[in-house]
């Protein structure tokens, strides 16, 4: 689904969440009712009708029931204090609100020009380790980096990063973010570009393994059979949860302690158990 962010129109976005979810898993606005907590059943389909406004008592429940954390839910509260603004000071500050979170948090669309970010892990990392170590030399950046990197690919990358504007430096010397979230206009184009970048995490996370103690790693999986409803369905909230998991982040304020990778990876152990069909067909 759409990131919130897209959206200027809270009813629009319930409407379009309850549409998504309907398709996907039969979802009903009574199903929807009762993950808020509401006894009327269509109480939701009436606000995107217009009939009801979302009071401010309840719109946490429906925002956290629509998976939205961080901006995003601060975002959503906003949408909801704008369109029910009493007075025009109200609406007004609502709206500066609403245009300074889109403005911060909305990601950086890289065009093909700029696939080559996704080519190397060593990108996103030292992006990240540079805006957190506040006038650190080369070498003290790659000593930083658990996958062994050298003092001259540190200043490789930065300069890529300069030149894309992915971050910018300031008159002391020190790297900064332009953009917390990077994401690609080409969105379809992204496993082909970051095919050496996934081999690359997915190798570090086997070294992880033996490298880095269980208190600092958190490391699990799922075997299931499953229909190529179902396999939607997973994709689905796979997507949701990348996207709460990004809004968090975004919002968080603390100083950055250190960099973490996250792979999600949902991948066939068998082949097709149907023979008339292929899987790879169906979805």
């Amino acid at each position: 689904m759409k990131s919130v962010l897209e959206y200027i129109n809270y009813r629009k976005y319930i409407l379009d969440f309850y549409t998504e979810r309907k398709t996907l898993q039969g979802f009903t606005w009574r199903d929807f009712a009762k993950l808020v907590g509401f006894s009327n059943p269509v109480y939701l389909k009436q606000v995107c009708d217009g009939r009801y406004n979302l009071g401010k008592k309840v719109v946490d429940n429906v925002a956290r029931a629509m998976n939205l954390a961080g901006f995003e839910l601060t975002y959503f509260k906003l949408l909801v204090e704008f369109a029910h603004a009493k007075t025009e000071g109200v609406r007004q500050k609502a709206f500066e609100d609403i245009r300074a979170i889109i403005s911060d948090k909305s990601p950086l669309a890289l065009d093909q020009d700029s696939f080559k970010y996704f080519e190397s892990w060593k990108n996103p990392v030292i992006r990240e380790v540079a805006a957190s170590m506040p006038g650190a030399k080369a070498s003290e950046i790659a000593e930083a980096c658990l996958p062994k990197i050298t003092a001259s690919e540190v200043i490789e990358t930065l300069h890529f990063l300069l030149d894309f504007g992915l971050l910018q430096k300031n008159a002391r010397g020190e790297y900064f973010e332009t953009k917390k979230i990077i994401s690609m206009k080409h969105k379809e184009a992204i496993p082909v570009a970051a095919k050496n970048m996934q081999l690359d995490m997915g190798r570090f996370a086997l070294d992880a393994i033996e490298s880095v103690p269980l208190s600092e790693r958190d490391m699990s999986g799922l075997t299931m059979g499953i229909s190529k409803d179902m396999y939607k369905r997973v994709v689905a909230e796979l997507a949701d949860f990348r996207r709460r998991i990004i809004s968090i982040v975004a919002e968080e304020k603390a100083d950055v302690e250190r960099v973490y990778r996250m792979n999600l990876q949902f991948f066939p152990l068998t082949k097709n158990l149907r023979k008339k069909t292929t899987f790879e067909e169906k979805i």
